[in-house]
């Protein structure tokens, strides 16, 4: 009588944060013009700057390096309205992560903006969309985010994709080869998000799997992830 299959074997994969220092920062020409806007700080065009970009984008990473060098704190967008505003300015710097059209309470920012100049603090915020075109409800308000500097980070190319690859497999210590890396590169989508789950999955099936992370292996992963969304459209 044929023994019943033994019980499947789970690969706990550990959370990887990411390092978000000046060094681990890879430019190119999609985000050197980010880059230069944090780095030329405080020699802004204006007491507010925003960052632009699809998630993944390298905005927040921006954020943190110019937190660190202004000394700034961090503020999500969706807890302006719970905020001390005057206390969250306390260092003269602040970041307001991830602003999104109909998402925060725009009275708190028109008040903040104000104090932002009354105080002559900074702010730096990240946004998916450029402000200028939202419809807000506070015409004031609408105008204030006309006026500061707006950088845009484009998609990756080839050669940052690339980089980013390797230094994610390299931060995981997980050895690869440049038939990987090159086939990663003209299937994945163009995002630094993307990469990251890329990487994230594979780490987890090499895992389960107890195979080394290859071309291989990728090949199968991207067939199987086509395959169900085929079947689940």
């Amino acid at each position: 009588m044929p023994r019943p299959p033994g019980p499947r074997q789970l690969a706990f994969a550990l959370p990887h944060a990411d390092n978000l220092t000046r060094e681990d920062f890879l430019e190119g020409p999609s985000n050197a013009a980010a880059l230069r806007l944090v780095e030329r700080w405080p020699d802004w065009p204006d007491r507010v700057a925003v960052l632009v970009g699809p998630e993944g984008s390298g905005k927040s990473h921006l954020a943190a390096i110019w937190a660190e060098a202004s000394g700034a704190r961090l503020l999500s967008a969706r807890a302006l309205g719970e905020a001390h505003l005057p206390t969250a300015l306390a260092t003269g710097a602040l970041v307001i992560e991830d602003l999104t059209p109909r998402e925060f309470d725009e009275r708190s920012l028109f008040h903040l903006l104000n104090l932002v100049r009354e105080h002559e603090a900074f702010v730096l915020v990240t946004a998916r969309a450029a402000p200028a075109g939202w419809t807000l409800a506070i015409a004031d308000l609408a105008s204030r985010l006309r006026a500061p500097a707006v950088v845009e980070l484009a998609p990756p190319d080839d050669a940052l994709l690339r980089a980013v690859l390797i230094k994610l497999f390299a931060d995981r210590q997980l050895p690869v080869d440049e038939s990987l890396i090159g086939y990663l590169v003209t299937h994945l989508e163009r995002s630094f998000a993307a990469a990251r789950r890329m990487v994230d999955t594979l780490d987890r099936e090499g895992l389960r799997l107890k195979r080394s992370v290859t071309r291989a292996l990728a090949v199968e992963t991207l067939r199987r992830d086509e395959n169900g969304l085929r079947s689940g459209s």
